[in-house]
């Protein structure tokens, strides 16, 4: 009897967060197939052309990303409204959020702007600085449109139609890909612009997302719109829930990009196989991804309706689901490393490409382990989100990954001796401690 009762609980619970996280993961895998077009597409024109190319929208989407998690908060609380059936606060949530997205762009826009002394004041040669700026002055102006699209996104998972952002995201890795190649030739009756050619697509494919998902939310929930005056007090408590999640994400990207340049300070063979290694993982960690952003909604909604007993089930379907995908990951990494650096046109019969394959292998079997707790941590920040609960999880996540992370990662690379090892086995103890106390603090 006791099994009868819970099974079609467990199974409608996976039903529905498989229903907003699939489309969630295809479109976050579509946005990865952008930057990868703009990589192959820039790498035709020469080192020069990728480097700034690749340093600029690396720039551009990590700090855009960040920004993001501020506007995270909109569908936390969406889903909330949506639990205590209270839909007539759903459309003052949506436009605090388009305004909080506007008010964050300006500075945002204004530190890009002046990148270039931030560049060379780390170091980076004068030409590349400057075709970098060159760059982000054109890309930058996607901002507005990007922050935008982060409001929508979140509000359509927590009213579960993240089809629409599916859909959006192939129409743009589509439309992106024709105006990369031919404003960087000057194919198809456009102009020729060379390197700054790719930023002024993906300027173009961002805006085109956010008016095309603007016209489908109209369609689908036109009373969204409806005009009414904006809502200070709302605006605060979005600022209030979301700036935590957006601390949380940069201090890990921030780990990321430390790690990367250690491997740099190792050489140019220890940062080829982190580039790679990292793309892999990148590629898997999609899946919890979306898996977290849909337990954020299905624990916001119970606990919105009061329903605790059944956010918990929740939290733990999607623990489940994000895990078991971690874990088949994780195996395919032990059993083919050599297979899987292969796929990226590295010779192993050059003996340089040979030295980055055997380290690609060797970092491949550290990736596999941390492969499930990278799902846990982020599925357990998931499902506190739900809860509002953002700024406990965010020192944990800070404390997590440079408390315990990075100190590894530096002490094993050098004074140890363990080199790119050392690093990658410093981010998996930083991700393993995360996903330790994020679950416990669940």
């Amino acid at each position: 009897m006791l099994a009868t009762i819970r099974s079609p609980r467990f199974k409608d619970e996976l039903k529905a967060t498989l229903r907003i996280a699939a489309p969630l993961a295809l479109a976050q895998l579509a946005q990865m197939g952008m930057g990868l077009t703009d990589t192959v597409l820039l790498g035709a024109l020469g080192r020069d052309a990728l480097a700034a190319g690749g340093l600029g929208s690396g720039l551009f989407f990590t700090t855009t990303i960040v920004v993001q998690g501020l506007v995270m908060s909109v569908g936390i609380l969406v889903a909330h409204a949506r639990g205590a059936d209270e839909p007539h606060k759903i459309p003052a949530l949506l436009r605090s959020g388009y305004i909080l997205a506007a008010l964050a762009a300006l500075p945002l826009m204004l530190l890009l702007w002046h990148i270039e002394p931030l560049l060379l004041l780390i170091g980076e040669p004068q030409q590349l600085a400057h075709d970098v700026t060159n760059y982000i002055r054109i890309l930058l102006f996607a901002v507005p449109a990007s922050l935008w699209l982060g409001v929508q996104r979140s509000y359509l998972a927590a009213v579960d139609n993240t089809r629409l952002v599916m859909v959006v995201a192939f129409g743009a890795l589509l439309l992106n890909g024709f105006l990369n190649y031919g404003l960087i030739h000057g194919a198809f009756g456009l102009p020729e612009m060379g390197y700054l050619g790719s930023c002024t697509a993906t300027l173009i494919a961002v805006w085109a997302m956010f008016v095309a998902t603007t016209i489908g939310m109209r369609r689908a929930e036109s009373h969204t719109f409806a005009p009414a005056p904006i809502d200070w007090r709302v605006v605060r408590e979005l600022v209030a829930l979301g700036w935590p999640i957006a601390v949380t994400m940069g201090v890990e990207i921030l780990l990321f990009l430390v790690g990367a340049l250690m491997m740099g300070v190792l050489g140019a063979t220890a940062l080829a196989a982190h580039h790679v290694t990292i793309n892999v993982a990148s590629v898997t960690f999609m899946v919890p991804l979306a898996v977290a952003q849909a337990a954020n909604v299905r624990v916001g909604f119970h606990m919105g309706a009061h329903e605790p007993l059944a956010a918990r089930r929740a939290a733990f379907t999607a623990f489940a689901m994000g895990v078991s995908f971690m874990a088949v990951a994780a195996i395919a990494m032990l059993i083919a490393p050599y297979q899987l650096a292969l796929l990226f046109n590295l010779d192993p019969m050059d003996a340089s490409d040979a030295e980055v394959i055997d380290l690609i292998a060797r970092l491949m079997l550290i990736c596999a382990f941390f492969q499930v707790f990278d799902g846990a941590q982020t599925i357990a920040a998931g499902a506190l989100r739900g809860m509002k609960d953002t700024r406990v999880p965010a020192v944990l996540a800070g404390l997590s990954y440079w408390g315990v992370g990075f100190p590894v990662a530096w002490t094993l690379a050098f004074p140890l001796g363990w080199g790119g090892p050392g690093v990658w086995w410093g981010l998996a103890i930083g991700l393993a401690t995360a996903a330790v106390v994020l679950n416990t603090r669940f």
